[in-house]
């Protein structure tokens, strides 16, 4: 196994296994569930570019040491439960997974990829940018809306929903993964000189990951806005 932390190898292991399965599920919405070709093509390129994020992260564990499979095991049986629980209806639902349940897992790992080292918090960077998701779903649901305005509370539900799935699902991981957990907590809160309330010698482990989930709330609120299912500020 690597000589790398093993908070380090746990966050690439749970996010390439996040990679792979948005790959697997993007692929199977866009021939399932898009409307035209069109789209098709579209939700098909988002897919690509999710397994290419996944091949760099398989990439870096194995420059690091680790075994990939082995690093992605833990996480896979509560990313598939995830996943079955938030399957898509129908193709709106399928986008507003794609922005806003893929968007608050990225906030996830962006908060726990906040301390270590330069180089994985670069990648981690790399493969949650979000721009092309971000432009390619708001503009599909925000014209939906436009000429069907019914459907936000349906999609705003659904949403919810999701997303409170994503939170319980992260809270468990933070849990079970200890090392994992340690990333969060040290990135959830700092004090003067940049030391975190754990190097004060503070037992706060579970308010800060308290204070973790209200801030991936926040962002959430933001997408939700952004998407035209909530007003925005």
């Amino acid at each position: 196994m690597s000589d790398s932390p093993a908070g380090v190898v746990e966050l690439l292991g749970v996010l390439a296994y996040a990679e792979l399965t948005a790959f697997l599920r993007l692929a199977e919405d866009a021939a399932t569930l898009a409307p035209s070709l069109t789209d098709r093509a579209a939700l098909s390129g988002l897919a690509a570019a999710e397994y290419a994020h996944f091949v760099l992260l398989r990439d870096r564990l194995s420059w690091l040491g680790a075994d990939p499979e082995e690093a992605m095991a833990p996480f896979v049986s509560s990313l598939d439960d995830w996943h079955a629980q938030t399957r898509p209806g129908d193709w709106l639902e399928a986008l507003v997974k794609a922005y806003v349940g893929t968007g608050i897992a990225g906030d996830f790992y962006r908060e726990a990829a906040r301390h270590v080292d330069p180089e994985t918090r670069k990648l981690v960077d790399e493969v949650l940018a979000e721009e092309v998701r971000s432009e390619f779903v708001v503009e599909r649901v925000r014209a939906a809306l436009a000429e069907n305005p019914g459907l936000a509370g349906r999609l705003a539900l659904w949403a919810r929903r999701m997303v409170g799935e994503a939170l319980s699902q992260g809270h468990r991981l933070a849990v079970s993964r200890p090392h994992l957990a340690l990333l969060l907590v040290s990135a959830s809160e700092e004090g003067p000189g940049g030391r975190s309330t754990r190097d004060a010698g503070l037992d706060t482990d579970l308010v800060e990951i308290g204070r973790l989930f209200a801030r991936l709330t926040e962002e959430h609120g933001k997408r939700m806005a952004a998407l035209g299912l909530v007003p925005g500020p």
